[in-house]
């Protein structure tokens, strides 16, 4: 039996959500790119909600029903929507640009980039959520995790980049074994022609990437596009500017990181260790 998906809106439902976002915004007078503004989001992800291609999240519908005058309405709606089976409906848009790219630049302070976990570690960080996914979800999650991994192995794989926070390969999530298990992966994985691992040490004075993990992306059509995550949902960036400052920060943090040489010597040291 083929692992159970993660629940996602039924689609007709999306859609009327939507309508009621656009109803709401228009009778405020408002651009989309205005509300999107009051919410923190971008104008294309405001018009993918309006058109029931992308779920309205709890604490965007929050803020929603407060800056357009609304009683409740949105957050209740967007609580309230009835599932299909289907992946995580703030993530699909990513993993369907993820899928094509043509390069990816990956910034980590908390875990090893889920495009590098070994299925050992990608297991074990799923289960520290809190609360604890049901044992069966562990083990579908974990197998969509690992499935992400082919584009690795394309015949023309993307060029990839990652820098991650040195902290992150001294935790021993999982434990001792699959720490080490890691480890050896991350440095066969420099090996790879089109991917370089840069890590970020301890003890610097100065740090781009203080405001957390994100990820860019260039998809085939050559459009540039941010993901960012947090405790409380993911975002995808489109917007010129918005990626703009993304992409800044992660050209400092290449400054600021061990260059790939040094990035296999602290590996091999590390490894020395376990």
């Amino acid at each position: 039996m083929p692992p159970k998906k993660r629940a996602r809106p039924n689609a007709t439902t999306m859609k009327m959500v939507g309508q009621m976002v656009a109803a709401a915004r228009v009778a405020k007078n408002l651009t989309q790119k205005q509300l999107g503004e009051l919410v923190n989001l971008d104008a294309e992800t405001i018009a993918s909600i309006e058109q029931g291609r992308r779920a309205l999240m709890p604490n965007v519908a929050e803020l929603m029903d407060l800056h357009l005058g609304l009683p409740g309405i949105l957050t209740v709606a967007a609580h309230g929507m009835p599932s299909v089976d289907g992946p995580p409906p703030w993530a699909e848009e990513y993993l369907r640009l993820e899928d094509g790219a043509i390069a990816l630049s990956w910034f980590d302070n908390q875990v090893v980039p889920g495009l590098l976990q070994t299925e050992n570690y990608a297991r074990a960080v799923i289960t520290c959520r809190v609360p604890a996914h049901p044992e069966a979800e562990i083990e579908s999650l974990t197998a969509l995790r690992v499935a992400r991994k082919v584009i690795l192995r394309r015949e023309t794989p993307p060029t990839l980049s990652f820098v991650i926070w040195e902290a992150v390969l001294r935790d021993r999530i999982g434990g001792d074994e699959v720490h080490a298990e890691q480890l050896r992966h991350l440095r066969e994985c420099t090996d790879l022609p089109d991917l370089s691992l840069q890590v970020m040490p301890l003890g610097r004075t100065s740090h781009a990437g203080l405001d957390g993990p994100f990820t860019l992306l260039e998809a085939q059509d050559h459009q540039l596009h941010g993901y960012t995550e947090s405790q409380r949902g993911s975002q995808l960036v489109s917007a010129p500017d918005e990626v703009s400052i993304l992409a800044r920060k992660y050209a400092m943090l290449r400054t600021q990181a061990l260059n790939t040489e040094q990035t296999r010597g602290l590996l091999d040291r590390l490894l020395g260790e376990t």
